[in-house]
């Protein structure tokens, strides 16, 4: 089966009492079911591309691998039209991995994990002192992620996400139909790069920020999540457990700080820092 993000398909298109017949391109969902050691695991729906960075990332942010290192071979299984992968390990998952795994490219893994459990697994992010963000490097990200969004582009029906150095550079992006998805491309293609921990790196996504998606973050470490639009009540209530940085309603320059706001500095405190080290 095709790897191709998109398809191309007929349709109706009404211009005031006017239909017309044409060709547009739309965004492909189709499950991927993750196996484990030839044992199945979830089926998510996702956009196809970067199958195998989405099984390591998916693995990972649920706590059931600790690095790179725990993966021997992805592959597609045969005969499965590239819609079965199998994630080899070198050992065992521990007892009790069997847990309701159910997703769905709108909400992802609702309600599997609690803040107790995350918390359990993920402690809370310790950044060093140094490690600040002025408010225009992030007003940059928005623009620079929307930019690389190629597929989007062309269909309007896909999430990214992106992965940006301190320095507001743009590193990894990742675009699916799942937001959630993305998320995990990003963070499997990290993972698989030998990356990890990201604690000087920023994660941004093009919607809005998800319990989920937190939780995700701080699996992987990062300080900073940047969202176009707005967190919810489980996301913030992790992030500031995590002590995570979480802005939502990245428009412009314009946003809204609901954790951890000390890590965003006053424009003339950078550039005084700046001076300084120079």
């Amino acid at each position: 089966m095709s790897q191709q993000p998109t398809r191309i398909k007929q349709l109706t298109r009404w211009h005031h009492a006017r239909p017309q017949h044409v060709e547009d391109e739309l965004v492909v969902e189709e499950p991927l079911e993750i196996r484990v050691n030839q044992e199945s695991l979830i089926v998510v729906m996702r956009t196809p591309g970067h199958d195998f960075e989405l099984a390591a990332g998916f693995l990972y942010t649920e706590g059931l691998i600790k690095s790179s290192d725990d993966i021997h071979i992805i592959a597609y299984c045969e005969d499965s039209e590239d819609n079965i992968v199998n994630v080899h390990l070198g050992t065992e998952l521990q007892a009790g991995w069997q847990r309701n795994f159910h997703a769905n490219a709108s909400c992802g893994l609702c309600g599997k994990m609690t803040i107790e459990s995350v918390k359990l697994q993920a402690p809370a992010i310790t950044v060093g002192t140094d490690f600040y963000i002025c408010p225009h490097s992030l007003y940059q990200l928005n623009a620079r992620l929307r930019e690389a969004q190629s597929v989007f582009e062309r269909t309007g029906g896909l999430h990214a996400a992106g992965l940006f150095n301190e320095n507001g550079e743009l590193l990894i992006i990742r675009e699916d139909i799942g937001r959630h998805n993305a998320v995990d491309k990003v963070i499997g293609q990290a993972l698989l790069a030998d990356m990890l921990p990201l604690e000087r790196h920023i994660l941004m996504v093009s919607g809005r920020a998800s319990f989920e998606i937190v939780q995700k973050a701080l699996f992987a470490r990062l300080p900073i999540i940047v969202a176009v639009s707005a967190a919810s009540t489980l996301a913030v209530a992790l992030a500031q457990e995590g002590n995570l940085t979480l802005i939502g309603f990245m428009r412009g320059e314009n946003m809204a700080v609901y954790s951890c706001p000390e890590r965003i500095r006053a424009a003339g405190s950078c550039a005084r820092e700046k001076i300084h080290q120079s």
